[in-house]
Order: C-alpha cells, then sequence, then structure tokens
C-alpha cells in the first residue's frame, strides 16, 4: 500500500492541548503506519511543531522523535510541504492566523472557540470557500463514551417526549496563591480571547445540535467569582472576565436546559461533566464515560417525610449502561475525520460554520446577561 505524507503544522505544540492531546493524536496515527484510506493507500501525517520558546520546542520535539520546529509561522505557511495549519493556541488572534494560512493556500484545522466575534467566525467559513481549502473545527467532546451511551438512548426513542435537559459542568480552578491555578492566565484576560462563556459554551453548542437538540432561545447570567489571580510568572493580576455562569436554553420543540458551568466550584457528582436529560418513557444521567438509566417502569415512588430521614437511597435505583462500542479518543477521531476530508473529500461534520455557530451562542449569552433578557438563535447561513 503506497504512502502518502501530508504536512501539518502544530502552532502551539507546547501547550497542553497542542502536545498532549493533538500531537499525540498525530503520533498515534503515524506509529501505525497512517491512516487507511478507501483507495488502499496510506495517508501519513507529518508534524512540524510551532511554537515561541525555542528550547521547549527542540525538547519536545526530540522527545516525539526528532520532529521538525519552527519558531516563525510566515516561514510554515509558506512551505510547500505543508498542508495544514492547526491553531491550539490562546484564541485571542486565531481568525488572523487562521486567514493567513487559507491566503497561503493550506487547509485549515481549529481549536474552539473559532474566534471572539461572531463576524470573524464567519468571515473565516467564507475564507474556506473562496480559498477552495477545507475548513473546520475541534469538536472531542461528541467521542466521549458517556455522551456516545447517551446518543444511543436518543435513537433508540429510550426517552419518549423530552422533558428538560440540566447540565453541570465545572471544577475549582485555583487563583495562584496557595496552588498553582490549572488553566493558564490567558483564559481569564479578555485581550487573549479568555472567559468561560466564549471557552465552555462552544461545546455545549456543538452537543446540543449534535445529541440533545437544536437551541432556539437563551437567557443567562454570568459573574466574575475569582477577581484577583497569580499568573505563570508569580505576578498578580485583575480578571476582567466571567468564570462562572448560568443559562437556561430553549430547544427547538419546547423542552428547557438548565446549565451550569463554572471555574470557581468544588465537585459533588460523578465527573467534572454531568448531563441528566428527563423524558416521559425514561431518564439518563451522563458524565464523561458512563451513563445511568432509569425507564418509566422501574422508576421509585419516594415519599417525604419532615420526621425522619430518606430512606430511600436513589443512586442504587439506576443501572448503568455497559460498555459495548471500542473506546476512541474524541482528538484523533476528529484527526481521522479531518484527514480523510482533506485526502478523499470525505464527509465532515465540524465545517467552520459549525464553529461560527458555536460563537453566536456565547454572543447571545453575552447579550442576555447585558439586557437582562431572552435572546433568540437565527440560523446562520454564510
Amino acid at each position: 500500500m503506497p504512502d502518502r505524507k501530508i504536512g501539518v503544522v502544530i502552532d502551539g505544540a507546547t501547550g497542553r492541548l497542542g502536545t498532549t492531546q493533538h500531537l499525540r493524536a498525530l503520533l498515534a496515527i503515524r506509529a501505525e503506519g497512517g491512516l487507511p484510506l478507501s483507495n488502499g493507500d496510506r495517508l501519513v501525517p507529518e508534524p512540524v511543531q510551532l511554537g515561541r520558546d525555542p528550547a521547549k520546542l527542540a525538547a519536545l520535539a526530540e522527545k516525539s522523535g526528532s520532529l521538525e520546529w519552527s519558531t516563525d509561522r510566515d516561514a510554515c505557511l509558506a512551505d510547500p510541504s505543508v498542508d495544514i495549519y492547526f491553531d491550539a493556541t490562546a484564541t485571542g488572534g486565531r481568525p488572523e492566523r487562521a486567514r493567513a494560512a487559507f491566503a497561503a493556500g493550506k487547509h485549515v484545522y481549529l481549536e474552539k472557540p473559532v474566534a471572539e466575534s461572531l463576524a470573524d467566525a464567519l468571515s473565516l467559513a467564507r475564507a474556506a470557500e473562496r480559498s477552495g481549502r477545507k475548513g473546520g473545527v475541534v469538536q472531542d467532546k461528541l467521542f466521549l463514551p458517556g455522551l456516545k451511551k447517551l446518543r444511543k438512548l436518543y435513537e433508540a426513542n429510550f426517552f419518549g417526549r423530552v422533558l428538560s435537559v440540566r447540565l453541570d459542568f465545572g471544577w475549582w480552578v485555583f487563583d495562584g496563591e496557595l496552588f498553582p491555578a490549572q488553566r493558564p492566565s490567558w483564559n481569564y484576560r479578555k485581550a487573549t480571547g479568555g472567559g468561560l462563556i466564549l471557552d465552555m459554551f462552544a461545546h455545549w453548542r456543538y452537543i446540543f445540535d449534535r445529541l440533545l437538540g437544536p437551541i432556539a432561545a437563551v437567557s443567562c447570567r454570568h459573574m466574575t467569582a475569582q477577581p484577583r489571580r497569580i499568573d505563570e510568572s508569580g505576578k498578580p493580576y485583575d480578571v476582567d472576565v466571567e468564570d462562572h455562569a448560568f443559562a437556561m436554553f430553549e430547544l427547538e420543540g419546547g423542552a428547557l436546559a438548565q446549565i451550569g458551568s463554572s471555574w470557581a466550584n468544588r465537585v459533588k457528582r460523578d465527573d467534572l461533566l454531568q448531563i441528566q436529560v428527563d423524558g416521559t418513557m425514561g431518564s439518563a444521567v451522563c458524565g464523561l464515560h458512563h451513563c445511568f438509566v432509569q425507564p418509566l417502569v422501574a422508576t421509585p415512588r419516594p415519599f417525604f417525610s419532615p420526621e425522619q430521614p430518606q430512606s430511600m437511597n436513589f443512586d442504587e435505583q439506576w443501572q448503568e449502561m455497559p460498555e459495548i462500542l471500542p473506546f476512541e479518543n474524541g482528538y484523533r477521531a476528529g484527526w481521522e475525520l479531518f484527514l480523510r476530508h482533506i485526502a478523499e473529500d470525505a464527509p465532515f461534520p465540524a465545517p467552520l460554520l459549525e464553529g461560527a455557530k458555536s460563537v453566536q451562542l456565547a454572543e447571545a449569552c453575552y447579550q442576555s446577561h447585558r439586557e437582562r433578557r431572552w435572546v433568540e438563535l437565527d440560523r446562520l447561513q454564510l
């Protein structure tokens, strides 16, 4: 089987996402001899690490098998052996970097959110069309085992008529005083594209669109829970974005969804992300990996007594769905879809217009907070 090499620039290669998720996924595909294509060829990704710190890049390149690395983005985009530009750096400036890649004739794959404004996000989708190149956005959470099990319940009509959805997400991110923060400081600065809603509601948009039901309207309130933090160099700084948000989504069809998202809450649930769907015929609760169900015929009939503690153990009354489908790394699964999209024009479910929808939701949430009202989501078109 002939090998076909495809050059991939990873901008932000030494960051957490660039190293532990995307570079790792591409190296795994390469280690297995490449991605099998429908014509029998194997597509072999050739990563090029792009970043700002030569020492970190050189160390990572050596650790990863003597990969090429560079601190010069323009030179990478001018390299004819590079086919794909991938951006895993801070959100701020992403549209400019992506437009430069399209102008250089590269395919473009982006971490979410693709931009800070809907206008910029739509401009990227249009730039892809004008250039004749492929564009896409990462939607890794769709491949998580828990969410895939939840999707199977929808396909089996397990819920009957869906009544409501509740999504709870978050954990405590230290401010840097007592313990080091677990998120980079750019997440907490508006100038670099920070903010919980812009970052995390991008996930919620594609999860609802693809799994739970399209969002028709949104009502949102947010706040800055920890206004003062310590950055990576030990210097204090003021947080000028939200780190705590609550929203209500009205879904097409009338069901309501409660959304709680925070980088400032402590976890007392089964997982960092938990989604509950209640329907007339049954309910389900899923996390990142596990999913539990309770059909109508097995629903308990609890009794409230002000004089004695609740005797039922509600957790024990749910049944866990078994592991039937094999686990697949969500980042690798996304790369395989995008590589096939480029190599053989295979379908790709997350073009840049889908990334624009996520930014649209974030803008609607911010507008709802400012104006203290419900905001409807219009259908997006190029």
